[in-house]
């Protein structure tokens, strides 16, 4: 483990906190041009592209995710969000919100993420080998066998329309802004 389990356990905590202060200095310190939001956006619909389709493929704690996007990285939403996320930034035209989202990333997703895996490997004996073949965000290799589909079900009882919500009122913000 990369990160102590103490300290680990306690960015699992920030996780929210650590949304707020992203979303105050996101409001705060974002100067997004036309420009700006054309390269920005896209990006950022990719994200969550990406994060719709992992969504719909995983059942939290009843079965390990091994198709879909996971066939390729172990933690698409965790990707998916460093990709909207990205794609905000650059809307926003800050080399702050740079420094500040990677910091938050660096210091409070990177411990939750192995604090998540500890415990994927406590639950299903598959995931030693999965994660093994599979890197966290580099698609290398495809896991074998991965065919289960997409199912809406799943996206909405994982509340993923929430990432939706978000990143349109984040686009609204600096519509706002732009003016």
């Amino acid at each position: 483990m990369m990160f102590p389990k103490p300290y680990a356990d306690f960015a699992q905590r920030l996780r929210v906190p650590a949304g707020f202060v992203l979303l105050v200095a996101f409001a705060w310190l974002s100067q997004p041009s036309k420009f700006s939001m054309e390269v920005g956006l896209p990006i950022s619909i990719l994200g969550l592209l990406l994060r719709a389709w992992a969504a719909g493929h995983l059942a939290k704690n009843q079965e390990l995710a091994t198709s879909g996007p996971f066939a390729y990285v172990r933690n698409p939403l965790y990707l998916g969000t460093l990709i909207t996320a990205a794609g905000l930034v650059v809307a926003a035209r800050e080399v702050w919100l740079v420094l500040v989202f990677a910091a938050v990333f660096v210091l409070v997703y990177l411990p939750a993420i192995e604090l998540e895996e500890q415990h994927l490997r406590t639950i299903f004996p598959g995931y030693a080998d999965y994660a093994a073949r599979i890197q966290r965000f580099l698609p290398v290799a495809k896991w074998p066998g991965a065919t289960t589909a997409f199912s809406w079900a799943l996206y909405k009882r994982n509340e993923e329309y929430k990432a939706l919500g978000g990143f349109l009122i984040a686009v609204a913000w600096l519509a706002w802004k732009l003016r």
